[in-house]
């Protein structure tokens, strides 16, 4: 006759899980108070312009404070517009560098490199900014805005995205700076999702006779587009936010002429920089709320076309299976 089976041991401390489920959730209950208290203290602090000007702020390019007469198009133009031009640059060579590193570079390379490219990430910003302004700024006017006004002078509609005094500073020159600042972030991680990708798979795709080019965009990218995607919101939100390097090279100046890229501008970063220490209270203090609270309606809109355009590629492989 077989010995019965002993009784499961207990669990002696059961009060743990309890304990670190309520802290877990407690830790994303806090987040989400401090985001509302954020957007509740912006709403508050603003509503003297959004009472005044309502919507009609974000479409008006005037910006007087001895006038008390405010609008945000100014700003809000440099910031997408300065931004846009930071991922038109950032990708693409972010994207090669990660290339390179994963599936080109030799093995002697690879750790140098990629330490270098990570060590631009540490730089101070108020460095990037002296340095545009007084190296990046001349070489800019010189060896590119002249030829191309050169080349574009009397060219209908081309012509008019790059008037303006070729002095180095703009929307242009302040989306160079923020492409160089933002190339680490973006290049780091999609060099991290790229070498998560299953070796097997790569190594199935090379023995059929894939190039590195077809291996790259037919299995790596698919496999780590959410983490693309995410490297690339995580470069465009540091570009959004950035202060003093916009601030040195963006020109600070609250006049929309036209779409010239080499135009000086200001973006809603710079304007907050210069212009809320020595704002009273009032409408100018609040105005400059209201384009804090802009810029945050900015990074949410952003945020959530990045989860749409996750969830659309979710369900185009679906689809496709």
């Amino acid at each position: 006759m077989t010995d019965p089976q002993p009784p499961a041991p207990q669990r002696q401390v059961p009060w743990a899980d309890a304990v670190f489920a309520a802290l877990a959730k407690g830790a994303a209950f806090v987040t989400l108070g401090l985001l509302a208290a954020i957007i509740a203290a912006l709403v508050i602090s603003a509503w003297p312009a959004l009472s005044h000007y309502g919507l009609s702020f974000l479409t008006r390019t005037t910006w007087d404070p001895v006038q008390e007469d405010f609008g945000g198009l100014v700003m809000i133009y440099g910031t997408l517009a300065s931004s846009f031009i930071a991922l038109l640059i950032a990708v693409p060579v972010s994207f090669g560098i990660a290339l390179f590193l994963t599936e080109l570079s030799p093995a002697w390379l690879k750790r140098p490199l990629g330490t270098a490219i990570e060590l631009l990430a540490a730089i101070p910003s108020i460095v990037y900014g002296m340095w545009g302004l007084l190296v990046f700024g001349p070489v800019l006017a010189t060896y590119v805005q002249q030829p191309l006004q050169n080349l574009t002078a009397g060219v209908p509609y081309i012509g008019a995205f790059f008037t303006g005094p070729p002095v180095g500073i703009g929307i242009f020159s302040a989306g160079v700076i923020l492409a160089i600042m933002i190339i680490p972030f973006i290049a780091s991680v999609m060099r991290d999702v790229f070498e998560v990708t299953p070796p097997m798979l790569k190594e199935s795709a090379y023995g059929l006779g894939s190039t590195t080019w077809e291996v790259v965009t037919k299995v790596v990218l698919p496999y780590t587009k959410a983490g693309v995607i995410g490297g690339i919101m995580l470069g465009l939100g540091r570009a959004i936010g950035e202060t003093m390097a916009v601030t040195f090279v963006i020109g600070n100046f609250n006049q929309l002429d036209s779409l010239s890229v080499f135009e000086a501008a200001n973006s809603i970063t710079s304007a907050l920089a210069n212009e809320f220490a020595e704002a009273g209270e009032g409408l100018h203090q609040a105005a400059l709320m209201y384009l804090g609270l802009v810029m945050f309606a900015i990074t949410f809109v952003i945020l959530s076309l990045s989860k749409w355009l996750l969830a659309s590629l979710r369900k185009n492989e679906g689809a496709k299976s």
